[in-house]
């Protein structure tokens, strides 16, 4: 079945003839990007947008990967923090900076006379709240993963066999993804956030999220993790650096991580 898939993977992409693989270094888009430039070698490039919203860490081994596999690679400043509509994010924030920035991908992607852009949905992400969609779909932009079929567990399987390091590697998201609907994101509280994901990675915690609302820190981690965090040592490290990193106070969410947590409290018609 998962060997099926990769092959219809491969067949999809090989259709296309030509492709810029909008990359961000996350388990998804690294297995789009691996096997387009399996199948059509010089044919597939790779675009990623610089900005103060992605982590650093996840544009260094985007920049990492291209290197090691000797792949043509394009990044671009997002310039997001220049447009109000980024800053002072409405509950459609995703789908007007996923608007803006497939909109400079596609224009690079013409430019360097490739026939299409491609980008890493799965089949997962039509579970939950993506506005982001929207703007794929509008743009025509292809979603080979989602076309073939996979799943994150698909992705990651298939990803472990081929022998990609990213296999096993948590989920990451947009770090304004962080940030309560309304709340006015800055590159200072988006350092913020950033500098407490990686003090929390440092520390062992793989999959977490800290989440903004106001002053207040909010920190999702697994269930798993609880004990852990709460252990005296521990539970002073994290509050002592998030506190010197800005936050006024810091907070356990008791239901764990999950994905999209701030679009709960969203009402869809």
């Amino acid at each position: 079945m998962i060997s099926e898939k990769l092959n219809n993977l491969k067949n999809y992409i090989k259709s296309l003839e030509s492709v810029a693989v909008a990359f961000s270094g996350g388990v998804d888009s690294t297995l789009l990007l691996y096997v387009a430039n399996d199948v059509l070698h010089d044919n597939a490039i790779a675009i990623t947008a610089s900005s103060a919203a992605i982590p650093e860490n996840e544009l260094n081994e985007a920049e990492n990967f291209c290197a090691e596999n000797k792949i043509k690679h394009i990044i671009f400043n997002a310039n997001d923090l220049q447009a109000e509509s980024f800053k002072n994010n409405p509950e459609n924030r995703c789908y007007l900076c996923k608007r803006a920035l497939f909109s400079k991908m596609s224009a690079i992607t013409q430019e360097h006379g490739l026939k299409n852009l491609i980008e890493g949905s799965n089949v997962d992400d039509l579970q939950d709240y993506r506005p982001g969609l929207r703007a794929i779909e509008e743009l025509k932009i292809k979603s080979p993963l989602k076309i073939a079929g996979l799943s994150k567990n698909d992705i990651r399987e298939i990803s472990k066999s081929i022998g990609l390091k990213t296999w096993n590697k948590p989920s990451c998201a947009c770090l304004a993804s962080r940030f309560v609907y309304g709340e006015n994101i800055t590159p200072e509280k988006l350092k913020m956030v950033d500098r407490s994901e990686s003090l929390l990675l440092s520390l062992g915690f793989k999959q977490m999220r800290v989440r903004v609302h106001g002053n207040i820190a909010r920190i999702e981690i697994t269930q798993e993790d609880f004990t852990r965090i709460i252990q005296n040592d521990m539970r002073l490290k994290i509050y002592d650096g998030l506190k010197n990193f800005g936050f006024d106070y810091v907070t356990l969410d008791l239901k764990g991580y999950r994905t999209g947590s701030m679009n709960e409290i969203i009402k869809h018609n």
